[in-house]
């Protein structure tokens, strides 16, 4: 046991000094934890990680752009504000309950009018997460905003904000292989790829944070991903278009 001071001593205690998890339970356990922490918890060696919050290969997450079946369940997430507001779209396969992001919106300096026009023309009947603060300056700011987005005609409710609960899901999702984008979301991939943490350090202190810069399509994936199962919906029948006397399930823009 080392010795900090004649009172006061460390020590390190690690899954391997856990006599009633095996090594089963202690790979499960690796792979559901994000790496910067995979040290500390396995090990109990103090750090503060930084780097990529994803370091999965953009590659490995996204797959090739297809048709997104009408019954399956849509939802999207919203990160509102003036200089950058984004969306992204999920859909969830019933059969093996993987969630692929098919569409993105990524655009600034418009009023909530012509941002909820545009999320509108991807379906309106499609619910939505959005940030509890909206990105207002305070609450009351926010609140503001999301009377305005609902009075625009969305349907959005307000979403888990948790970061480290929300980030630590979609990581989980992502290494299990349950969450893939579609390739052809370039928005996406630019945040992805430069999603990180970096540290911080001065005379007081030494800590970790995310870089709050072009991450708007990071903070609304991670929004509907925890919020996936509250507001997912399928389009519903009265939404089908009327073709040549009949009526035709098909949502032209449901893939893109």
């Amino acid at each position: 046991m080392p010795e900090i001071t004649p009172s006061r001593y460390v020590v390190n205690a690690g899954w391997d000094d856990v006599p009633h998890l095996d090594e089963q339970t202690k790979r499960e356990l690796l792979a559901g934890t994000q790496p910067y922490l995979r040290e500390a918890r396995s090990k109990g060696t103090p750090s503060v990680g930084e780097g990529a919050i994803y370091p999965i290969p953009w590659e490995e997450v996204s797959c090739a752009p297809f048709q997104i079946p009408n019954f399956w369940r849509k939802a999207y997430g919203l990160d509102v504000g003036w200089n950058k507001t984004a969306a992204i779209w999920l859909a969830e396969d019933p059969n093996t309950n993987a969630l692929f992001a098919y569409a993105e919106y990524y655009r600034g300096q418009q009023l909530p009018t012509v941002h909820a026009s545009a999320i509108k023309a991807r379906g309106s009947w499609i619910k939505g997460a959005i940030d509890p603060a909206s990105r207002g300056r305070s609450q009351d700011e926010g609140k503001k905003l999301l009377t305005q987005y609902r009075a625009a005609g969305l349907t959005v409710k307000t979403a888990n904000n948790a970061v480290d609960f929300g980030i630590q899901t979609v990581w989980e999702m992502l290494e299990t292989g349950r969450l893939k984008f579609f390739s052809t979301l370039t928005n996406t991939a630019d945040e992805y790829r430069l999603y990180r943490r970096q540290r911080k350090q001065s005379d007081f202190s030494d800590t970790v944070e995310i870089v709050k810069k072009k991450d708007h399509l990071m903070d609304a994936g991670r929004y509907v991903v925890v919020e996936f199962q509250n507001i997912a919906v399928v389009k519903p029948q009265i939404e089908h278009e009327q073709l040549g006397g009949g009526f035709t399930a098909v949502d032209k823009r449901a893939g893109y």
